[in-house]
């Protein structure tokens, strides 16, 4: 998904081991509530995809507005999810898709990471594992990279709780930063290095 995306929780979590299995991550601590694993997002995810796609709470800090037909979620996964050069699906144990996590290059050494997560979900620890298994492999899959970060719009307080508990140091609010839906607004900057340690 695109970045500056989000989710609202509040739940302590504790550091995990990760497994990697080719482009599947899993987590395999009993941290969040529910265990959780990453995979390419497909297809056949679309009717997943609209669960949270179509929620305006959720896409509240999303750089797009909630989607309103099905046809409109095919469209945005072909043209933009499977040519994605680091886009997961966050799934439970039962391989269903609850939201999404990304890694946009922003540079030959930056990637920027956004995430989603369906609100029936938010509050259970699952953001912030998700962002936990990217923070810990991500630099392995992609050596070139030597920051990871996070644009987080300054009101959206619950994705930035997610960094900090991972472990993203908070450089500072960039005032009036972009423009999001019709209103100019202030980012805070994240950032998570190869040198930087989990929490």
């Amino acid at each position: 998904m695109p970045s500056k995306e989000t989710d609202q929780e509040n739940s302590k979590e504790s550091s995990s081991k990760m497994e990697i299995d080719s482009c599947t991550l899993k987590a395999v601590s009993s941290s969040p509530s529910e265990k959780i694993h990453l995979r390419p997002m497909t297809l056949s995810d679309i009717d997943d995809f609209m669960v949270w796609a179509t929620d305006i709470n959720v896409t509240r800090f999303c750089t797009w507005e909630p989607y309103t037909s099905r046809e409109a979620g095919i469209a945005y996964i072909n043209s933009f999810v499977l040519p994605h050069p680091w886009l997961r699906a966050i799934c439970l144990d039962d391989d269903r898709a609850i939201g999404s996590i990304s890694v946009t290059p922003v540079d030959s050494i930056r990637g920027e990471i956004g995430y989603v997560i369906g609100s029936k979900y938010w509050g259970k620890g699952i953001a912030t594992e998700a962002v936990r298994l990217v923070a810990a492999e991500i630099f392995k899959e992609m050596p070139e990279m030597e920051r990871l970060e996070a644009l987080v719009d300054v009101d959206n307080i619950g994705s930035q709780k997610v960094l900090e508990k991972v472990g993203f140091v908070r450089e500072g609010v960039m005032r009036k930063f972009m423009y999001l839906k019709g209103n100019v607004r202030d980012m805070v900057m994240f950032s998570f290095l190869p040198s930087d340690s989990l929490l």
